[in-house]
């Protein structure tokens, strides 16, 4: 299994509004810590909001591959961590967390990631907008449910027609959402949230299915911006894609 070491240290620029990159070398962590790990897919949305979560937290890690496509998530291995039979698994401050919003969650209140907002009422509003997304439009279109819907389609459908349609159908809402005095040079605000987090994996999909996000001027304006992050450079799924 290989296992890699993330290590990450940004000298750039980025609005003071953004969580702060902290350069941090040591494989143990602050006063011997055990290193961070990471199980995960290079492909999964999921991990990939982790991945950008630790990269803009500055936060080294251990990345641990589990094939997804060659069905590793049903191992034994990977059931004992995660018994849902996902990715991501995070190991952090001597635990085991699994579903990415909750471990964004957990980082921002840990951590002080700042990828909530204080006031109540921006937080309802950040997480209505992570919500649209990881658990409205991101979920039909994974591995099981896009390929369990082609093979009882009778011919009908291939995957790809499914996540173009649900996908599209989401992003078309979530524009709609993006309709709103608090969005600004990101989803809420001029901050990174949990919601830009979880669009810029969930507009990767979309391209790799052939949605033009263009017909979509706020997502598209908003990722352009995110994009241009090194540590959501960083996270792309092209930077984790297995050797050979």
């Amino acid at each position: 299994m290989r296992v890699s070491i993330i290590r990450l240290c940004f000298s750039v620029s980025l609005p003071l509004s953004l969580p702060c990159l902290r350069c941090n070398l040591a494989v143990t962590g602050e006063g011997g810590k055990r290193m961070i790990r990471l199980y995960d897919y290079w492909r999964s949305s999921a991990a990939y909001r982790v991945r950008i979560a630790l990269n803009l937290l500055g936060l080294p890690y251990a990345s641990t591959p589990v094939d997804l496509v060659k069905g590793e998530q049903n191992s034994p291995e990977n059931l004992a961590r995660n018994p849902q039979g996902l990715v991501p698994t995070l190991e952090i401050d001597g635990l085991s967390l699994t579903q990415s919003v909750a471990i964004l969650e957990y980082l921002d209140e840990e951590h002080a990631a700042n990828f909530l907002p204080k006031a109540p009422a921006h937080r309802a509003r950040v997480r209505a907008l992570t919500y649209a997304i990881a658990m409205e439009i991101a979920p039909v279109g994974n591995l099981s449910v896009r390929t369990y819907a082609a093979q009882h389609s009778c011919g009908q459908m291939t995957a790809e027609v499914w996540q173009q349609h649900f996908i599209g159908k989401g992003l078309a809402a979530f524009e709609r959402m993006l309709n709103h005095p608090s969005t600004g040079r990101f989803c809420h605000g001029a901050q990174v949230t949990m919601p830009d987090i979880c669009l810029v994996p969930q507009v990767y999909n979309a391209e790799r299915v052939g949605i033009d996000i263009s017909g979509f001027p706020r997502i598209h304006a908003i990722t352009a911006h995110l994009n241009d992050i090194p540590a959501l450079k960083a996270a792309h799924p092209d930077n984790h894609k297995p050797k050979g």
